[in-house]
């Protein structure tokens, strides 16, 4: 995980559980399982039945993001850029081909491997152009399903509430524990806007950010393999690229 979203999670925890505790609440009044699995159940069953299933696989795998998101570093993209155009005019496109294997982002190695094949720069815009939007918006759509989220898991915790209430109403005969009863139905309340408020929208944000990153670094990539393919020298190119590090 990434040290500002760390520090984001670790101080939404210490502001919750802290303010509860500092009003006098207790730390175990915040656990309660029955609540937690009403909210998380319920806020993954409304976006599995509202999604497409290649969406919603996404987004599961979308959410390891919080862990560990992808990072991309432009200018060492122009860097290698120029130094693949280099090798290109001192040895050929053929010397490019051990670089293929060298490059960890799919797109940008199926255009090196391209570039290899000796094709022409229009042919390798038109096959990755749509590999880059196609790439593109189905990642946007899944941060989209984990925003949905975003929207159930309140509701979802009103729900938890009112099903605590119902528990609470039916044991009326026993007035000293009515109040704690009460003070533990609405804790599916907090999960609810805890979990949507501090977590699946603010991942969902992050996800479409770093979408939108990767994007701009593909693009810059492939702007740069159409240069190599149209003879450009390395500092027209370099000169060219470094518009996207603005």
């Amino acid at each position: 995980m990434d040290r500002l979203s760390l520090l984001g999670l670790l101080l939404a925890v210490v502001a919750v559980v802290g303010g509860h505790y500092l009003e006098g609440g207790q730390l175990q009044q915040l656990f309660n399982p029955p609540a937690l699995l009403i909210v998380v159940g319920g806020t993954l069953a409304a976006a599995a039945i509202q999604s497409p299933a290649d969406d919603f696989r996404r987004a599961l795998r979308l959410l390891r993001w919080l862990l560990r998101s992808p990072r991309y570093d432009f200018e060492a993209g122009v860097k290698e850029v120029v130094r693949w155009c280099g090798l290109a005019r001192k040895d050929g496109l053929l010397a490019l081909e051990k670089e293929v294997a060298r490059t960890p982002d799919p797109l940008v190695r199926g255009g090196l491997q391209l570039l290899v094949d000796g094709r022409r720069s229009e042919v390798i815009r038109a096959m990755l152009e749509v590999q880059l939007v196609a790439h593109e918006q189905r990642d946007l759509q899944g941060a989209r399903v984990i925003e949905s989220m975003g929207g159930y898991a309140p509701t979802l915790g009103i729900l938890g509430a009112v099903i605590g209430l119902i528990q609470v109403m039916s044991s009326l005969a026993d007035p000293e524990g009515l109040g704690a009863g009460i003070a533990t139905a609405f804790v599916a309340t907090v999960y609810g806007v805890g979990l949507a408020n501090l977590l699946l929208i603010p991942l969902a944000n992050k996800i479409k950010n770093r979408v939108l990153e990767r994007y701009r670094y593909q693009e810059m990539m492939l702007e740069g393999l159409l240069s190599i393919a149209d003879g450009q020298s390395p500092q027209l190119i370099r000169q060219r690229l470094l518009g996207y590090l603005g």
